[in-house]
């Protein structure tokens, strides 16, 4: 079985605590989390393709006593496929990466991603020094995820196979010094 992506979104965060960080990649993922409601504790990334999970790692070491996830797709993790590896090597028990995989470049035309083509991003996180590596396919395991995502202590992996579909596009705030403002506001830094 395979998951509505804006629902896997809903279902992740549905019991967000005050202290979870959530850097969406670029596309989907950020229009799905806005699509929730828009939230300081939100980093919204605008054309920084690969970049979203070295963000959540720089920030899940400069904020230890906060929890970071990092939510993206598979287009960006495999762009910036090189990050597992430093995450892996840093360890920071307050991160998550979670990869909404829909086998596609929705961005650019609904192309095939490697991952359609055997691309194993659960095995390259296993393989990068990820202990926790989840490969999510339904409904049962999304939960197990959403519940780890409420008080997780160490450092995890998962990918949530999603259909390629489109739904309308909620846009959050794409002014990046108003995004940058609030957020550090979020977290407590001047």
């Amino acid at each position: 079985m395979t998951l509505q992506r804006r629902a896997a979104m809903a279902a992740l965060l549905e019991d967000r605590k005050d202290d979870l960080l959530v850097v969406p990649g670029l596309g989907s993922t950020t229009w799905d989390l806005a699509a929730l409601g828009d939230d300081d504790r939100n980093f919204y990334l605008w054309g920084a393709m690969g970049g979203a999970a070295m963000i959540g790692l720089g920030l899940a070491l400069a904020q230890p006593k906060r929890r970071v996830a990092v939510i993206t797709g598979d287009g960006e993790m495999l762009m910036g496929l090189g990050s597992l590896a430093t995450i892996g090597m840093q360890k920071p028990a307050n991160l998550a990466v979670i990869v909404f995989d829909n086998g596609v470049y929705g961005e650019t035309g609904m192309q095939p991603s490697h991952t359609q083509g055997g691309a194993d991003l659960v095995s390259v996180a296993r393989g990068c020094g990820f202990a926790t590596s989840l490969d999510v396919t339904g409904e049962s395991g999304l939960r197990a995820v959403a519940g780890r995502l409420a008080s997780f202590t160490d450092l995890f992996f998962a990918r949530v196979h999603i259909v390629a579909d489109d739904p309308p596009r909620v846009l959050p705030l794409r002014d990046g010094v108003a995004l940058k403002d609030r957020f550090r506001a979020a977290v407590g830094v001047g």
